[in-house]
């Protein structure tokens, strides 16, 4: 059997920044051990991130017909880390037109990603 693979995380779970440590059996990618955790989150965070990392997207888009040219945007759930750029590139075809309402959904299904984004603020219309 092959030595054990150690991956360092800095947990983002809650305020206390727990460095964590996770051993991985490098035959099978199976995680052997979590370490450095002080809640039940920190645990889980570091295997989510570990197995399959997920980033919350933000960003904005182009808004027609409102006080300022751009409208910031989040995404409504997080998304796999590996598709944010992709995200990214396909809203920059994205135009919306004043106004705009803070959670109305922007763009559906984005690139195929299965997130929504949607608007974090009013856009009102001039």
């Amino acid at each position: 059997m092959s030595e054990l693979v150690t991956v360092r995380y800095l947990c983002i779970g809650c305020p206390l920044g727990c460095r964590l440590e996770v051993d991985e059996a490098p035959e099978t990618h199976a995680i052997v051990e979590v370490r450095g955790f002080s809640c039940r989150r920190g645990k889980e965070y570091a295997i989510q991130e570990h197995t399959a990392p997920q980033r919350t997207v933000t960003t904005t888009v182009a808004i027609d017909h409102a006080r300022w040219a751009r409208l910031p945007v989040r995404s409504d759930r997080p998304a796999p880390k590996e598709m944010v750029l992709t995200i990214c590139h396909a809203l920059r075809h994205v135009r919306v037109t004043a106004p705009v309402k803070m959670g109305d959904v922007i763009a559906a299904n984005v690139a195929g990603s299965g997130v929504n984004m949607i608007a974090t603020r009013d856009m009102p219309g001039q």
